[in-house]
């Protein structure tokens, strides 16, 4: 679509955050202030004058390749030649967390800052699909898998106890819902909430992409960045991508009472960004 339609839907979306935030910060009346650990999600670029805040299962990896061709001087060119691996590597790409308060206030005050967020639980799963059911994740089946089959299976069986390598997505369900494991530890970062990761209601976000109009969304980021850029947002694989539909299937063997549960977690992410409660949903 053209430029002045983008505009106006990026300045419908920042505006609908912002009133969105207000109401929150009006019911929550707790006023707090960033604090460096709120910062480890935002990247820098100092090049173009750019924050990006990453959130994880929602393009951040070829988000993250295109900030190392923004930042890299010149070393890379292409997004798609930086494998997914080096794209995660932290010591790439700098983050805010990583400057003193005077650089930090004035990045945040002066640079163009921009968030992408997903319809909650299409992200929740493709979390869950991508942890928990790929074989090579091994790191996330001892991590996180062993420890929720051990406290949310009714018998487990030793090789799963020592594997964690076949968590069900009602098991998972039931880890995020349990007080217990945000009292131990904070979530992961591909299931912790956006509101937790990119506090958008502390910094003002000045283009909230959303997944679901990634390449439209992208196209105009990129566009502020560089009018004659030669950049293109890389065309990933969509093939595997988690679908509203697939979504409603994992949720039918979720019970009505878990349900509930689960959205009061990512309430905030559904209200902020105005995604409506999905239709397979049952709360009440």
């Amino acid at each position: 679509f053209a430029r002045s339609d983008a505009q106006q839907i990026h300045q419908h979306r920042r505006a609908m955050l912002n009133n969105n935030c207000a109401t929150h910060n009006k019911l929550s009346r707790k006023r707090r202030v960033l604090n460096a650990g709120d910062l480890r999600h935002l990247i820098v670029d100092d090049q173009h004058g750019l924050l990006y805040c990453y959130v994880p299962k929602v393009a951040c990896t070829n988000w993250k390749r295109v900030m190392m061709v923004l930042t890299g001087a010149g070393r890379y060119t292409d997004p798609m030649t930086i494998p997914a691996s080096e794209a995660h590597v932290a010591s790439n790409l700098r983050t805010l967390d990583s400057y003193g308060t005077a650089e930090i206030n004035h990045r945040l005050r002066n640079y163009l800052k921009f968030i992408f967020v997903r319809e909650p639980f299409e992200r929740l799963l493709s979390a869950y699909r991508n942890k928990f059911t790929r074989r090579y994740n091994t790191a996330f089946h001892k991590r996180y898998g062993t420890k929720i089959i051990r406290e949310h299976r009714h018998n487990p069986s030793p090789e799963a106890l020592e594997r964690g390598a076949d968590v069900t997505f009602q098991e998972f369900v039931w880890y995020l819902v349990d007080p217990k494991t945000r009292r131990e530890e904070p979530f992961n970062e591909h299931w912790e909430t956006v509101y937790s990761l990119c506090h958008p209601c502390l910094i003002h976000y000045d283009v909230v992409g959303h997944y679901e109009t990634l390449l439209q969304d992208a196209h105009y980021l990129l566009d502020l960045v560089e009018p004659d850029h030669r950049l293109k947002f890389p065309l990933s694989n969509v093939s595997s991508r988690t679908t509203d539909h697939m979504t409603a299937m994992f949720f039918q063997k979720i019970s009505p009472f878990y349900q509930r549960k689960l959205y009061k977690l990512y309430k905030l992410d559904f209200t902020l960004f105005n995604y409506s409660i999905p239709s397979y949903l049952t709360l009440h």
